[in-house]
């Protein structure tokens, strides 16, 4: 088993419960026969072994290398076992007591192999010379730079390169994985003698829109050849290990070749609270080592609600991700439209042979209709990040024009005037913009360039989010005063910096949460704040035709509720009046600035139990507008929270879409 062999098979078992790093051939040596020694050397199987019933150590210092070098007065030496292979694989042993008898190596006491410079630690081993067997028994610890393992029993085969792993748990970071694994680091050995971290833990902090920490678990893992397996394996975000949510797999093999790992398993389960389980698939899947986030888990269905495009409710199933090339897949999600089916008609497209921004009506369907299709394209090109969707909301190729809808992203971050900013360059077809009061427009084509800067940083008690963008394009789009296409060029600068400052705060002990946060991954932010938004923005269209406007804002928030207890222990309310002083139009509909005066207004109240209910919402007090007093923009949504996960029901009344969205919350 070379060194890139083994690298794939750790890779893979890593990325669905696994452990694995196999203790491989032992050199034999020329044994020396003494009585009991103490020494200072390390015990390493390459050099020379003392042959004795017990050998004990204080120190592990060095090489063994100078064995030879000992008084030989009442020495006899033994031949050296010529049938194991020593250019392939080093072990080296130390540990405070090694004794050897019928060719079988008994280490015992705090016992440290060292293979390929990693470290796995145990209670004990024995390694039995003829039939090339090793097994390791008690505290079995392995730690490679974030990765780390555990283990009751290891036994390997390395005649027949079968193994089994008894009682695995893993505590995996996948950001660091791929890394973590590299074989030439030097500094492994020196970390895990350093320190033994635990897998189990009283307490966390919550880290924000990632989930780079797992716990693993199996009763059994297999290895027979290239082939892994486990019968049934456990994976959690939860580094709490309570019961509130976990992946079982079962009937999980895999098979590394070359720069990719194949898995196969049996109908698997999402369990919550160990008592409700949702199944679900995992077949036959690839996974390329090189790719961006091997380790991300996405809800392979997708329930929604489109009226505008779909007619209501659909279901899609996200398929594989299918290798392009090098670091480039394609994803792929057909949907099935539930609603449009069912009424037997549909009002997502304009009549026969009129324009693409004429109204919809009301046209008949046939079996092409029921289906969606929604795909997309995403990787990495010369250093640059790579993104196209595609939506095509019937396969009827009469509607093909009306149903098809594209939009394509080249990104990449630079350093301009040394801030961090991404460069993108952008093109779309069809693509849907929603503004105010105005409500829905089309743009049918653009194509161009935009820099923008995005930062977060804390002053005291001040929070703060600033924006800068500047861009430039070609566009086609629904002209401000008519229902006509125009197109002309756009050029635009905006900034935006919001605020929010503590008037009074409830301080917290700590950010780390325990067991007793069972409904929340962090600790809540009590208090009264004052939050405040600042806009500016500049457009400048053909023919010198430019608009531009100023807008501030400023209102309170007030935060109440630990969210720990059963009814009502949480509350938030915050009112953000903004006013824009604007001058010139645009010659679109898309960006036109519309309201000079709005509300923003958010609600959120924890009912009972994990029930929270979130509200949002956007009021129009622009007296000189057509919906003054509406809400020009609002969502509703019905949330059930935990600490390691979330799940919520949602719904737009203003564009009329919802759907279903499920999140894991990750911790370290």
């Amino acid at each position: 088993m070379n060194n890139f062999q083994i690298q794939k098979i750790i890779f893979v078992f890593l990325t669905f419960p696994n452990i694995l790093i196999p203790i491989s051939d032992v050199y034999s040596s020329t044994l020396v026969n003494s009585s009991t020694i103490y020494k200072n050397n390390r015990f390493s199987e390459k050099n020379n072994f003392l042959n004795s019933k017990y050998y004990a150590k204080n120190k592990l210092l060095s090489n063994f290398e100078n064995t030879d070098k000992i008084n030989s007065d009442n020495i006899q030496k033994k031949s050296i076992d010529k049938n194991i292979n020593s250019e392939v694989n080093e072990l080296s042993i130390e540990s405070e007591v090694q004794s050897e008898k019928n060719n079988i190596l008994y280490a015992e006491g705090d016992v440290v192999i060292k293979f390929k410079n990693n470290i796995l630690k145990a209670d004990s081993l024995t390694y039995n010379k003829k039939t090339k067997l090793a097994k390791a028994k008690g505290n079995i610890y392995l730690k490679i730079n974030n990765q780390i393992f555990q283990a009751d029993i290891v036994e390997y085969d390395f005649v027949k390169k079968k193994g089994n792993f008894k009682n695995v748990k893993g505590l995996i970071n996948s950001e660091s994985i791929i890394s973590d694994f590299d074989f030439q680091s030097k500094s492994i050995h020196e970390k895990i003698l350093s320190t033994s971290q635990r897998i189990s833990k009283d307490k966390v902090v919550f880290t924000p829109d990632k989930v780079a920490n797992w716990i693993l678990s199996a009763d059994s893992l297999n290895v027979d050849q290239n082939e892994w397996s486990t019968k049934q394996a456990f994976l959690t975000n939860d580094l709490l290990e309570t019961n509130q949510i976990k992946l079982e797999f079962n009937e999980l093999k895999v098979y590394p070749y070359k720069e990719k790992l194949r898995f196969k398993s049996k109908i698997n389960n999402l369990i919550f609270q160990d008592k409700t389980s949702i199944p679900f698939w995992v077949g036959d899947r690839t996974i390329f080592k090189d790719s961006q986030n091997p380790f991300a888990f996405q809800n392979k269905y997708n329930i929604g609600y489109d009226k505008l495009n779909k007619d209501g409710f659909f279901i899609g199933r996200k398929l594989n991700p299918i290798k392009i090339k090098n670091d480039l897949f394609l994803n792929i999600e057909p949907q099935f439209l539930i609603q449009r089916t069912l009424k037997g008609k549909t009002k997502s497209f304009v009549k026969r042979n009129y324009s693409l921004n004429s109204p919809r009506v009301n046209r008949n369907i046939s079996l092409s209709d029921y289906f969606a299709l929604r795909s997309g394209i995403e990787g990495n090109i010369q250093n640059w990040d790579f993104k196209i969707t595609k939506e095509l909301n019937s396969f009827d190729l009469e509607k093909f024009a009306n149903a098809f809808r594209t939009k394509a992203e080249l990104s990449k971050e630079i350093n301009f005037f040394n801030t961090a900013f991404v460069n993108r360059i952008f093109g779309a077809y069809r693509e849907r913009i929603w503004n105010g009061s105005i409500g829905e427009s089309e743009i049918y084509n653009a194509y161009g360039w935009q820099l923008d800067h995005a930062k977060s940083w804390e002053n005291g008690s001040v929070e703060k989010n600033q924006n800068i963008t500047f861009g430039f394009g070609n566009y086609k789009a629904e002209a401000l005063n008519s229902t006509d296409f125009a197109e002309g060029y756009k050029g635009s600068v905006s900034y935006q910096l919001k605020q929010r400052t503590a008037v009074y705060e409830k301080k917290f002990d700590s950010e780390y949460v325990d067991k007793s946060f069972e409904y929340i991954p962090e600790p809540i932010k009590q208090g009264v704040f004052i939050s405040s938004k600042i806009s500016a923005n500049y457009n400048l269209y053909k023919d010198g035709n430019s608009q531009k406007y100023f807008g501030v804002g400023l209102g309170p928030e007030i935060v109440m509720g630990n969210f720990k207890k059963d009814f009502f222990d949480y509350t938030r309310l915050s009112i953000l009046p903004f006013y824009k002083f604007k001058s010139g139009k645009s010659i679109f509909k898309f960006d036109q600035v519309s309201e000079d005066f709005i509300v923003d207004l958010n609600f959120d109240q924890h009912l009972i139990g994990s029930w929270l209910i979130k509200t949002q919402g956007t009021l129009n007090l622009d007296k000189d507008s057509d919906d003054y007093g509406e809400f020009i923009y609002s969502r509703i949504a019905m949330n059930f929270k935990k600490r390691s996960y979330s799940f919520g029901i949602f719904y737009q009344p203003y564009n009329q879409a919802g759907g279903i969205n499920f999140t894991l919350n990750g911790f370290k």
